[in-house]
C-alpha cells in the first residue's frame, strides 16, 4: 500500500488479488446480500485509492482495509435499512467442501444453514466480531486497533459472542 501512496497504481491490483476474497467473505456475512457485498467490496478497493495518503504504514495493512470496510459497510446499511436478508447457501459451498454422498451433503448443508440462522440473530456488533475473530482470523489485538478499545475487551466481548452463538444454535437446532 505504501508503493500505491507512493504513485505506484499498478499495485493495486496485486493488493485485489491478495485480499478481495476474504474482504468480500466478510461484508458478506455482515449483510448476507451477494450483489451489495461484491458492490461493497470494490468500494472498499475505491476507497482505499481515493484515500490512500491516509495509510500512514505504521500499522498492518488489513486492520486500516477493514476500518474502511466497517465505513463502507455502515454507509451501505444508512442507505439499504431492510430486514436480514435470506441466507444463500450457495455462496458458502466452498466452506463447505468435502464427500460426495448426498445425505453427508445434505447433513452440512443443514448444519451451516442451522449456523448462518444463529450468526444472523446475533447482534451486529457481535456478529461483526465473530466474522472479524473466526472468518477473517484477525487477532484480537487487530480487531481492537479496528474497533479502536483495548485487546482485554475485544476477548471478553468475543468470548461473550460466543456463548450466545452457542445458545442460539442449541435452541435452533432443538
Amino acid at each position: 500500500m505504501l508503493k500505491v501512496k507512493a504513485g505506484d497504481l499498478d499495485k493495486m491490483g496485486l493488493l485485489f488479488e491478495r485480499y478481495h476474497r476474504s474482504l468480500y467473505g466478510f461484508l458478506f456475512h455482515m449483510t448476507n446480500q451477494k450483489e451489495a457485498s461484491e458492490d461493497m467490496t470494490q468500494n472498499v478497493f475505491y476507497r482505499m485509492l481515493k484515500y490512500r495518503n491516509a495509510f500512514v504504514g505504521d500499522g498492518e495493512f488489513r486492520t486500516w482495509m477493514y476500518h474502511l470496510a466497517r465505513n463502507v459497510l455502515n454507509d451501505h446499511a444508512k442507505k439499504n435499512i431492510r430486514n436480514k436478508a435470506q441466507y444463500d447457501i450457495k455462496d458458502f459451498e466452498e466452506r463447505i467442501g468435502g464427500s460426495t454422498l448426498a445425505d453427508e451433503q445434505f447433513e452440512k448443508e443443514e448444519e451451516l444453514n442451522m449456523l448462518e440462522k444463529a450468526l444472523g440473530s446475533l447482534s451486529t456488533e457481535n456478529r461483526e466480531l465473530l466474522i472479524l475473530s473466526r472468518y477473517q482470523e484477525l487477532s484480537y489485538q487487530e480487531i481492537a486497533k479496528i474497533l479502536d478499545t483495548t485487546e482485554g475487551a475485544i476477548k471478553v466481548r468475543v468470548h461473550r459472542a460466543m456463548g450466545q452463538l452457542k445458545s442460539i444454535y442449541f435452541k435452533i437446532n432443538v
